[in-house]
């Protein structure tokens, strides 16, 4: 079977699960820039317009980091907090530091599914012992690419004990 080279749509890059998958990753202080999101039941009201303003900033600084990596920390059906990776400080932007044991499963399908997903890495993390000290959620594409490329993967994160 051949491997088609899939394009960039030019706003997210095509997601690679396979360094997400099943892995446990540890962070020391590792960077982000931080900021908050509304809600109405969970469905974001303003991502687009916060990501945009602080892909700005970053970009204005040369702090992209390496991989393409923003965390969404679902803090009520009202809002979330989202963690964009940097790879240094950004001025003018509200910064934030992550430290832990992280295990990670990559889950693809609609959102409506994240509930689904939150149960099966709970259990995920109980198989290997450990309990969920907090849950990030990576939304690797906007919907707009994930139809575009045909996969719309979500990335668990789970801080564990």
């Amino acid at each position: 079977m051949q491997n088609l080279e899939i394009k960039s749509t030019g706003c997210c890059e095509p997601f690679n699960p396979e360094p997400w998958e099943d892995k446990e990753i540890t962070w020391q202080d590792k960077i982000f820039v931080k900021d908050h999101i509304t809600s109405f039941l969970h469905i974001p009201l303003n991502m687009g317009q916060k990501v945009v303003k602080n892909m700005a900033l970053i970009e204005k600084v040369n702090a992209k980091a390496p991989y393409q990596l923003m965390l969404t920390d679902e803090k009520s059906i009202w809002g979330a907090d989202i963690y964009i990776d940097v790879a240094k400080e950004v001025p003018n932007a509200k910064m934030a530091t992550l430290s832990g044991v992280f295990l990670t499963k990559v889950f693809e399908g609609p959102y409506e599914d994240t509930g689904k997903w939150a149960k099966e890495m709970e259990e995920y993390v109980q198989s290997k012992g450990k309990k969920i000290l907090k849950l990030y959620f990576s939304y690797t594409t906007c919907p707009k690419c994930a139809k575009a490329y045909g996969k719309n993967y979500v990335v668990l994160f789970a801080q564990i004990n």
